[in-house]
This record gives C-alpha cells, structure tokens and sequence, in this order.
C-alpha cells in the first residue's frame, strides 16, 4: 500500500517518492518492519494464549527436558503470519503476480495448519487435523500455483527466439541485445520473453531443464506433468517443514537461513545483468519477491526471539505447515526448484530419517515379527537427543549447517 502511494507521489513530483523504487531499500525496511512486529506483539500475544490456555501437550518420549515444555503456548504460527503479511501489503507491489501466489500460499497452509491446531487445543484430539485433509488442502494449493504458472501473462523467462520458436513457446516481447562472450566477437543475439516450462538445472553449463523434453512437445502431458511436480515439491517441504519442528528454534532458525538464500537468489534471478553474467533464467518482475523473502526472514527472526529455548511459544502447525509451503512455492517461482534438496539439506534429511524409521520397523516386523529400528528415535533431532546431546547444541549444528548448504547452493550458479 506504502508502494502503490509513493508510486503515486512520485509522479506528483514530490521529493524523496522515488526512494520507495529501490528494492534494497524496502527490503531492509521489511525486514525491520517484520521483526518489530514479531517482537512486539510476541509478548501480548503469549500472554493472551496463556490465559486462554493454548498450551502444547506433549507426549513422553523419554527426552531430557520435555516435561518443561507442557503448557507452553502453541499457535504462534499466527504471529508469523501477521510479520509476514503486514509488511508485505505495505512495501510490496501487490498488483505483482508472484507477490499475490505468496500471500495465498502464507494465508491458505497457515488456515489449515490453524484448524490443526485448534483441534488439537480446543477439542483436546491430540491427532488433529486428520491427514488426509491436510495433503488434500496442500493438492489444492499445489494445482492452483501450478494453473498459474502456466496460465498467467506476466510469468515469463527470458530465452533465445530461435529456441523459443523451436518449441513452439508462445513469445510475449522480443528483443535485441548485444552480448559480449568470452574471446568471442560481439553479436547481435535475439531474445524473446516467453512463457516457457523450463527452470535452472544445478551443477550443468547449458543449465535450462526443458520439462516438455519428457512430453514429446504434448501440451496436455506438460500441463499434468508440471502440476503433479508441483503439487509434490509443496507437499513434501510443507510436510517436511512439520517434522522438523520439534525443538525450540530449530525450524525457525533453519527457514530464516533459507528464507535468506533464497532472497539472494530471486534478486539475481530479476536482475537481467546479474542472471545474463551467471548464466541463468532471467525471470521478468520476480524482483518483489525480495521484499517478501525479506519479510519471511525478519518474521523468522522476530518469532526466534521467543521461540528460542526455552522457547515462550511454540508455532504449531499453523506455523510449520505454512513455512514449508513458503519455501517450496517460492523456490518454484524463481525456477530453483531443483536446488530445494541442497538448500533444504536439513528438513529433507529430517523426512528421510521418518521414512527410514517407518519403512524398516514396518519391514523387519513383517519378515522377523519383531519390528528394529535404525535411529533410536525420529525425526533425527530425536535420534541425537537420545544420544545425550543438548537440544541447545543440535539446534544450532542443524543451523550451522544450513548456512552451509545454503552457501553451497548460491555456489552452484558458478559451478558447472
């Protein structure tokens, strides 16, 4: 709203209006903004739940420290929520596709992790919100943001017109650029903006994957294809994110590291110089959703204030069902989502191991009719606490390695 009004002032002349333009100027005033409002309304809001009591009952699982955790608020995924949202209906163009596909997304995971949340609490069903109906609520999302992608106008990549021609890619802009390579001539080299199925294949120097290669060029199957792997990659990471909110600031901390990464890469991604020197999709007014990634880790980082251990609050799963799905429709967005296994390192790790333990207990019990497991406890988190190691220490090695994945992951725009 802040945006579209110094638009406005700008074009009355007024002085200082056009300071608003700069997405580095109203990405740091996001992210201040963000966590000024997690902080402080983190404190009313804990002390309303607390006389509410919204308390998170835990189970006893034989853990060193759980018993201290009953009765702590839970919900605070609604806090996020607000840090989130507000900013972003102030500082972001919200006339922009891929700032509206966001908002959805926070709005619609944080509704049914909300309703989790409320059978857990109100109608005291420790099952909550039954699965079924959450995986349903995600297809929902996934089939939407997916439709989207394909349908929308405004969702283009920047590609060669004889490779866009080629394809039979409808071409929205065309136009000519002199690029300048390496101990090579300049050349007049057309590029058209078109609305292409394609994204950015890590650790490759031609590195766009076209998706309509596993089609034969057939509209319909690239159409199912593109929304099933969609609706997949929200599913998984949303899910994800939920296992691996089980200790105080470990999933807060990890989706702020991300959340920054993935920052990084949407302001590459829009900016034509930047993605033409790494070789990259040039992806046309992708650059908002900085200001939202910038949102999403000052909210993260606001929330962690509280969430920290002991953690004041917990966010439920109107906070880690909402995360998750944040992270994979962004990274969907800008074309990176083949790079959501390295850069989410530690939520896929943290799925595998429930994978593992579920897949080999159901096994060994059918063929030995006494089912073994492989980590003493999962998700991983788990395994390590029963191992004696401080929930303190575990949660910031997840966090430390993270910011490693996450360097890793802006290193493989270089590395081909």
């Amino acid at each position: 709203m802040l945006y579209h009004l110094f638009e406005y002032l700008e074009k009355q002349g007024f002085a200082g209006a056009s300071l608003f333009q700069y997405i580095s100027f109203r990405s740091g005033v996001a992210i201040i903004l963000s966590l000024v409002i997690s902080v402080l309304f983190g404190s009313k809001i804990i002390r309303s739940l607390k006389k509410l009591q919204i308390g998170e009952t835990v189970r006893d699982l034989g853990l060193s420290g759980q018993k201290e955790k009953e009765g702590t608020p839970t919900m605070g995924g609604l806090l996020i929520i607000v840090a989130i949202i507000v900013p972003t209906l102030l500082l972001a163009d919200l006339t922009n596709v891929y700032v509206q596909l966001m908002i959805v997304t926070t709005l619609w995971l944080g509704f049914i992790g909300f309703i989790d949340d409320y059978i857990k609490v109100f109608k005291k069903d420790k099952k909550g919100l039954h699965g079924r109906f959450k995986v349903f609520g995600q297809i929902l999302l996934g089939l939407l943001v997916g439709l989207v992608m394909l349908l929308h106008h405004d969702i283009v990549v920047r590609v060669p017109v004889n490779v866009a021609q080629a394809n039979n890619w409808e071409i929205t802009t065309i136009i000519e650029k002199t690029i300048e390579r390496w101990n090579q001539a300049p050349q007049t080299v057309k590029m058209a903006y078109a609305k292409a199925p394609v994204t950015n294949f890590p650790f490759f120097k031609n590195n766009e994957l076209d998706y309509s290669f596993f089609t034969g060029g057939q509209e319909f199957l690239l159409g199912l294809l593109y929304v099933l792997l969609i609706i997949f990659i929200i599913t998984a990471v949303s899910n994800g994110a939920n296992l691996t909110d089980g200790l105080d600031g470990l999933l807060t901390g990890v989706a702020a590291i991300i959340g920054a990464g993935l920052g990084v890469l949407a302001y590459v991604s829009s900016n034509v110089i930047i993605a033409e020197y790494l070789n990259i999709l040039y992806i046309p007014y992708s650059q908002e959703l900085v200001i939202f990634a910038a949102c999403f880790l000052g909210a993260c980082i606001g929330f962690l204030w509280y969430n920290s251990h002991p953690a004041s609050i917990f966010m439920g799963d109107s906070g880690s069902l909402m995360i998750g799905g944040i992270i994979s429709v962004f990274a969907i967005v800008i074309r990176k989502e083949l790079l959501i296994p390295i850069l989410c390192g530690v939520i896929l790790m943290e799925t595998i191991s429930v994978t593992m333990q579920v897949s080999y207990f159901k096994y060994t019990k059918r063929k030995y009719g006494e089912g073994k497991r492989i980590f003493l406890m999962s998700p991983l988190h788990h395994h390590y606490q029963k191992k004696g190691i401080h929930e303190t220490k575990i949660v910031v090695r997840f966090w430390i390695v993270t910011i490693l994945l996450a360097v890793l992951t802006i290193i493989t725009l270089k590395v081909r």
